[in-house]
């Protein structure tokens, strides 16, 4: 049958490059090498049981070249998966930005954006907030919006403070948060600010919260918060 003949005629050809040290030339070790190859011999072998009927010599080669092309598609997606891996990573940082990955140990790490920030989701008092990490600001400040629905009370606050944002100049009200958690890592009795209403479109996650870690780094368009 075809896809018999096909799949010695594969096996055959990974057997001589294994035995040449193929490995070394696609960046797979000779083990994950055999590995491929078992995968896309099972494949194809899987394949053939579908075709059992006689065929002739155009569809042979046209089978023939649809294997070879799925084989290559194959090595070559195995070769540059770290790549593959990195774009991936990326779109997932701009379709789901703030996503926070839980490592081992508690720690959280979250993909930076085709904006070139880092948004974090969290909550603050169990409500849902996104923030945008900012080592430039000196506390954790809150939109208006975003503090509304943790449950403070806007009526209450005095907005006495000058910040900077991205808006320009305005103000802002001290206030003591109750809860901030980000992936695993909670945080009770931060100090804070909540921004006057129109002055600020996003939360910034600032020095206050940053400072209670055991540290935090940004690599390979990672931001890894370690509690």
């Amino acid at each position: 049958m075809l896809f018999i003949g096909l799949a010695i005629l594969i096996a055959g050809l990974f057997a001589l490059l294994i035995a040449s040290d193929a490995g070394s030339l696609i960046g797979l070790t000779q083990g994950q090498f055999g590995q491929l190859v078992f995968l896309v011999l099972v494949l194809v072998v899987i394949a053939a049981g579908g075709f059992g009927r006689r065929v002739r010599a155009g569809q042979m080669l046209s089978g023939a070249l649809m294997w070879a092309a799925i084989f290559a598609v194959a090595i070559g997606a195995y070769a540059f998966r770290d790549e593959f891996q990195y774009v991936g990573g990326r779109l997932l940082g701009e379709l789901a930005p703030g996503n926070a990955e839980i490592l081992e140990g508690g720690a959280v790490s979250v993909r930076r954006s085709f904006g070139g920030s880092f948004r974090v989701d969290g909550t603050v008092n169990g409500a849902n907030v996104r923030f945008i990490f900012d080592t430039g600001a000196s506390a954790v400040v809150l939109s208006a919006a975003d503090a509304k629905r943790a449950g403070v009370d806007l009526a209450q606050l005095r907005y006495s403070v000058p910040v900077q944002t991205a808006n320009g100049t305005g103000r802002a009200a001290p206030v003591t948060i109750g809860e901030i958690t980000i992936g695993g890592i909670v945080r009770r009795g931060i100090h804070g600010f909540v921004a006057e209403p129109g002055s600020l479109d996003t939360s910034l996650l600032g020095t206050t919260f940053l400072e209670t870690l055991s540290s935090y780094r940004v690599a390979n368009d990672r931001l890894e918060l370690m509690g």
